[in-house]
């Protein structure tokens, strides 16, 4: 875990075999009252999410978050857009850097923070279908070698 960083809601395991992650960032979430007691229980899925930035602001698209059990007809939209809390520097950073062709924003982890739900932004290119490839490769050769390490042990 990272420092200071509290419960994992949610992680985006796809995002680090589809993306090689530069930089990671962390931003804070916009949530309504029956998202965060949603969040909470860990009904969040961030598999398919992907990060804008409009009108100075960055918004998460296409995060799910269940609606709440026992909420009533106030209950929000599972898919609706939500805004990141970011600053205009770090807005800025990020506009710079996903202009390069082949970038893009993705989150990487949704987890509270003292109270605070946060989301854990990367910055990183697409794979190419061979990067995946090799990436397979060396992650089996890895597990082979803590095999035969495992059983030379013993």
């Amino acid at each position: 875990m990272a420092k200071g960083e509290g419960k994992v809601i949610a992680q985006n395991k796809k995002a680090g075999f589809d993306f090689a992650i530069e930089e990671t960032i962390e931003a804070g979430i916009v949530l309504l009252g029956t998202e965060i007691k949603s969040a909470r229980k860990g009904k969040v899925q961030i598999k398919d999410a992907f990060v804008r930035i409009r009108g100075g602001e960055a918004w998460i698209s296409n995060m799910h978050i269940a609606p709440y059990e026992q909420g009533n007809q106030f209950n929000h939209d599972p898919l609706r857009s939500r805004k990141l809390l970011l600053h205009k520097k770090q807005i800025n950073e990020l506009v710079g850097k996903s202009k390069v062709e082949g970038a893009a924003i993705v989150p990487l982890k949704m987890y509270l923070k003292d109270g605070y739900a946060k989301v854990l932004l990367g910055v990183g290119k697409g794979k190419k279908k061979y990067d995946k490839r090799e990436d397979l490769k060396k992650k089996d050769a890895k597990r082979d070698i803590d095999r035969a390490m495992k059983e030379r042990s013993r």
